[in-house]
């Protein structure tokens, strides 16, 4: 936390005052933001857990075809479907919450097995390769959900922290620096009342001897 740096009399009451009424706005925003974080945050949690059920049943099913196949035709077969297949293409959109830079998303390109490629050696391994495709673009749309509501849920947690150092730490502390300035100062005035009256008695007093 900063040091409070005050110039002494009136101009350090008026500084502070204003540092006050900048930290409790400051602390205003910061809440609106943090509620839209939150609410941010639990729509791409849900979206992640949602894509994460998705990607898995996906993946159970072409596993699953994937095993008869090997059972009917042995694991060569699969080596010989694989070859010539080129490697899937992913592409990432991005956006921005509230400050925060994070994937928004996923488009994921698989090319069509090429005319050369060697035709799967039967029915079980063609639906493998059918569902592994909708598996690797389940597990794309996944990890871009995941991505997005850990960046979000981490630019939540920091706002948070600033919140809370402003409500409970550096707003408190401005209120009693001010109510101590505001203190002094009323002392001040109410000695150089003192004096006054007491110098405007002397010359009276003095002013009546002569």
């Amino acid at each position: 936390m900063a040091t409070l740096r005050i110039p002494p009399g009136r101009a350090g009451r008026l500084r502070l005052r204003r540092s006050l009424a900048v930290a409790v706005r400051g602390a205003d925003l910061l809440e609106r933001k943090l509620s839209i974080l939150r609410a941010e945050h639990q729509r791409l949690v849900q979206a992640e857990q949602d894509a994460a059920a998705a990607w898995r049943e996906l993946l159970r099913e072409a596993e699953t075809w994937l095993l008869r196949g090997l059972v009917l035709s042995g694991e060569h077969a699969l080596d010989t479907a694989a070859a010539g297949l080129a490697p899937a293409d992913v592409t990432v959109s991005w956006t921005t919450s509230m400050g925060a830079l994070h994937p928004s998303q996923v488009s994921c390109a698989i090319p069509a097995r090429p005319p050369t490629a060697v035709v799967p050696g039967n029915t079980a391994l063609i639906n493998a390769e059918a569902a592994y495709r909708r598996a690797v673009t389940a597990a794309a749309d996944c990890a871009c959900n995941r991505a997005a509501a850990r960046i979000v849920g981490a630019e939540m947690l920091s706002t948070r922290q600033r919140v809370r150092a402003l409500q409970r730490h550096w707003i408190p502390r401005l209120q009693e620096a001010l109510a101590r300035a505001d203190l002094t100062l009323e002392q001040s005035e109410h000695e150089d009342t003192v004096r006054r009256r007491w110098a405007a008695r002397m010359r009276e007093e003095g002013e009546s001897h002569c």
